[in-house]
């Protein structure tokens, strides 16, 4: 069950989610921060719990669509997103247009709300009966937010604004390194969809 879990979270990567959402929280009051990761890791655990439930009846029996398709469609979109965070860094990720609805929604997907992490909540729906796929599932988006809520109370902590800068140049760095790590995950999810698609 852990194992899982742990899978779940290196899926959901909460390192580079709090680095995603930095001009988020340099640009809201600390409640309305917070209150966007909360409703952001709620849509998140929905969306996530009905593909662990449903597993893989929504994509043959309901969309009719083969799951490598989603799947290759998915590396594209890891690919493009890898590619503008490589070039454009940071300032790219996310913007500050509309309500904290719109917000939150925009950090689900596909900040939180991936392909990878789809894939895995439909495996830990297959193999565990709900409600423990739930869960499962659950206690990672628990981890998942405390981390990045750690992360921005140890950053606030920072006395001097040196140290701030600094801890954001790093972040910053790591950031540009992970969009290689997103992209090359988005290419291995495009050429595994077509070796299994045509069995090669």
């Amino acid at each position: 069950m852990f194992s899982y879990v742990l899978a779940f979270l290196v899926m959901l990567n909460p390192f580079a989610l709090f680095v995603y959402v930095k001009n988020v929280r340099e640009e809201l009051p600390d409640s309305d921060y917070y209150r966007v990761l909360i409703k952001a890791n709620i849509q998140s655990f929905i969306i996530y719990s009905i593909f662990a439930v449903t597993g893989g009846f929504l994509f043959y029996h309901v969309f009719r669509i083969n799951f490598e398709s989603f799947r290759i469609f998915g590396g594209i979109v890891l690919f493009a997103l890898g590619l503008v965070i490589i070039i454009q860094g940071r300032k790219s990720v996310i913007t500050l247009k509309g309500n904290l609805d719109d917000i939150a929604s925009e950090v689900a997907i596909p900040f939180i709300v991936g392909p990878g992490s789809i894939t895995v909540s439909i495996i830990i729906g297959n193999e565990f009966p709900t409600p423990f796929d739930i869960g499962i599932i659950a206690l990672a988006m628990i981890i998942n937010f405390y981390v990045v809520y750690i992360l921005s109370v140890m950053r606030k902590r920072l006395l001097h604004d040196s140290a701030r800068k600094n801890f954001d140049k790093k972040l910053g760095l790591y950031l540009r390194l992970n969009g290689f790590f997103i992209g090359s995950i988005g290419v291995n999810m495009i050429i595994t969809g077509i070796n299994n698609m045509y069995m090669i």
